[in-house]
This record gives C-alpha cells, structure tokens and sequence, in this order.
C-alpha cells in the first residue's frame, strides 16, 4: 500500500482522513523524500542531455550560424539583476527619484493648465482695452481735419505700444507666479505621494499579510517540527525492532496447528479446496463481499485475528465495523483499551486505541506478505498477532505513548467477524 503511494504520489482523501496525525505526518514526509529522489534523478537526466546538446552543439559550429552566450569569471551564462551590479543605485533612491519625478510632472502638467487660463484673461484683458482705446480715438480725432490725422495715428501707435509693454510686463508676472505655484505644488505632491507610501506600508492589507505570514511561518515550523519528530520515532522503532528481533517474514509458527471443534471456530471444511474462479485482489477494496473473500482467500491461510498458538479467534478482532462502531464499543473502556476491525479502506486492518482524551485509530497495512502500521511503524511482522504482542512491549509513537493493554471484546450474539468464518 505505501509503496503503491509513493508510485502514485496520490493518497484517497477516504483513506487520508482515516489516518491520525503523526501518521500523516510521517507519509508526508516519505512522499517528500520520494519528490526529492524523483527530482534529482531528473536533474540528473537534464544535466545529461544538456551535455550532450553542447557536444552536438560544438560539432555544429562550424557549419552554420550559431548564438554564443556572453559568459562571466565563473565561466557560466553572464546575468545582470538590477541592483546587484556595481553602479546599479539601491531600491531607495530608484524609488525616491520617481516618486519626484512624478510630483514634478504632475506639478508641471497643474502650472502649464494654470498659463494657459492666465493667458486667456491676459490677452482678453488687452484686447478690449486696445479695442475700447481704438473706439475713443476714432470717435475724438473723426472731426480733425486730415493735416491732423498724422499726430493721431502717432498717438495711437503710442497708446498701443505701452499696452503691449503693460502686457508683457503683466504676461511675465504672471509666468513668475505660476512658476512658484508650480514649486510649491511639486513639493507639496512630493510629501502627499511619500506619505501615502508610508502609510500604505503600513496599512491594515500589509498587517493582515504580515499576520498570514508570521502563521504561516509558525505553520512551517510546526511541520518541521512533527517532521523531526516522525524522522526520530522511525528510527526508534526500526533499531527496537532490530533488538527484537521481529522484523519482516513470515512466520511458520502456525503450520501443523490444528482446530478444535468443540471450543473454538470452525473452518469450512472445502476451505481448502481449490476455487472454481481464480482469485484476483483488486487494487482497492469496493464492497463487503470482495473484503469477506479477501479475507477468506489470504488472511484465514495466514491466521489473521486467531490466539497464538491456539485456534481461538482472540478477544480483540472484530469483523467489519466502523469507527464509529468502534469508538461507542471503546465508549466506556480505561485507556489502552483496543480493538482490530478490518478495514473498508485498504487491504488491512483499523487498530481503535481508547486514549485518555478520546479514541486513535491506525490503519494496519496486510497488503504484502507482513503487517504494518501505515505510516508510523516501519517495522515489519510476519503475522497479526506478533505486531499486536509486540506492542503490548513496545509503544507505538513516542509522542502518543500508546500501549496496547486491554483487549476489547465482543458485544454482540453471533460476533461481528461471524461473516468472515462461515
């Protein structure tokens, strides 16, 4: 079952959500290792291939046209980051400068507006002025006899050309006020534009960003922490099982072992018998009738939930329950408690723990020809009943502290695993 993980590097969200914390933490963290694997041999492969382009490339050269990449003191592809190379200027003073940039421009786009109504009024001013002086000349001098006409022309030539001074003089002042205003506008744009950036750094969207990222931060650590800690109980329980002695093979403890009619379960006598129809396991349990013939078919040959050495089905193996059947069975039980129910989710078992805040439940892998929990013990046993007696020894996470005491027995007439016997 891991293994067909790791292929896919895909897990059912069903089968995701059976599994405990720890127990998602350590399959994460295999799922990493494999993504890791997986990247290197492709960095590898690219890093091949890229050889062999160059080479291909070399022997090209000479016979047609080619890019040659300009290349540094380290001999790679030469990269310019702004802001990294001798002379860049720093991000600050880029920043600065634009924002000025922008105040002058928009300083200046305000002052050439302001001219252009100024000018209006100017030239407005000065035309009906000329025009209302011209009228009065025309009016006074129309009598004048036509000797006299010469002087008026000069007086109006005269009249004209100190309004067109008056009107430079009035253009240039008002060039001069509008050349402050716009001074004065670009500073005061300058400071609204670098209070808006300060305060925009600070604004209640960058606290909430920097809120997410302090939690995401602390959510990172965490993984890393539970991380470690899966690393360190994996190699716990790999040199436990080593000094035990207990890991992976099959047992043949059992062989030879008969049953005993009149106080335990009875076998079907065909059991034995070779099928008409040749078994085939499909890849995932979908129904009842196929977990029962999986059952029948590869757990019973291997003695799945019987006592050791004896052919009673032992006080904690229960049929096909759910988590929910299973918690209300462990409702009332000291902890330790336990029970083993086959599973609906995988080609396994669900081990229920009663703890003393509530109920754990870890997923035990049979797909192979050994038992293990599914992404918390790495260790291997050759039959149900040597991975349950070895943790009755041994617990099974070292954050959790799990020991399995208290077998928990049926409540039900006939038992609940009467449909994986008959």
């Amino acid at each position: 079952m891991l293994q067909q993980i790791l292929r896919d590097m895909y897990i059912d969200p069903e089968l995701l959500a059976e599994l405990n914390e720890e127990q998602k933490q350590i399959l994460f963290y295999k799922m990493r290792e494999e993504q890791l694997r997986r990247w290197k041999e492709r960095e590898e492969k690219a890093r091949m291939e890229e050889a062999v382009l160059r080479k291909t490339a070399r022997h090209k050269q000479s016979n047609g046209k080619h890019v040659q990449w300009l290349r540094g003191k380290d001999g790679e592809v030469w990269v310019w980051v702004m802001g990294e190379a001798p002379g860049d200027k720093p991000y600050e003073q880029i920043s600065e400068e634009l924002i000025a940039e922008q105040a002058r421009q928009q300083a200046q786009k305000e002052a050439e507006e302001l001219w252009r109504q100024k000018e209006a009024e100017i030239t407005k001013k000065f035309r009906d002025a000329m025009a209302q002086e011209k009228a009065r000349i025309v009016a006074e001098k129309w009598k004048i006899e036509i000797e006299d006409r010469k002087a008026a022309k000069v007086e109006e030539e005269k009249i004209q050309e100190e309004l067109k001074k008056r009107e430079e003089e009035e253009r240039q002042k008002g060039e001069e006020q509008i050349r402050q205003q716009e001074e004065i506008r670009a500073k005061e744009l300058y400071l609204s534009l670098k209070q808006a950036q300060q305060h925009s750094q600070h604004s209640d969207d960058d606290q909430e960003w920097e809120e997410q990222l302090r939690r995401s931060k602390a959510a990172d650590e965490e993984r890393s922490h539970k991380a470690r800690r899966a690393r360190d109980e994996y190699r716990r329980q790999s040199l436990r099982a080593i000094q035990k002695g207990r890991v992976a093979g099959l047992s043949n403890l059992f062989q030879g072992t008969s049953l005993n009619n009149d106080q335990e379960i009875k076998l079907n006598n065909n059991s034995a018998s070779p099928l008409l129809n040749i078994w085939e396991r499909p890849s995932r349990p979908f129904s009842r009738d196929v977990i029962v013939r999986w059952f029948k078919e590869e757990q019973i040959p291997r003695r799945a939930g019987f006592e050791r050495n004896t052919n009673r089905i032992a006080q904690w193996f229960h049929g096909i329950i759910s988590r929910q059947e299973a918690e209300e069975l462990l409702m009332n039980k000291s902890e330790g408690t336990f029970l083993v129910r086959v599973s609906e989710k995988i080609w396994g078992y669900a081990l229920s723990y009663r703890q003393q805040s509530g109920f754990k439940h870890f997923l035990v892998d049979a797909s192979g020809d050994f038992y293990s929990f599914l992404g918390v013990d790495p260790n291997r046993h050759a039959t149900l009943t040597d991975l349950i007696d070895f943790h009755k020894e041994e617990i099974i996470t070292s954050s959790g502290g799990e020991l399995l005491l208290e077998p928990c027995g049926q409540q039900k007439n006939p038992p609940d695993y009467s449909p994986l016997f008959e």
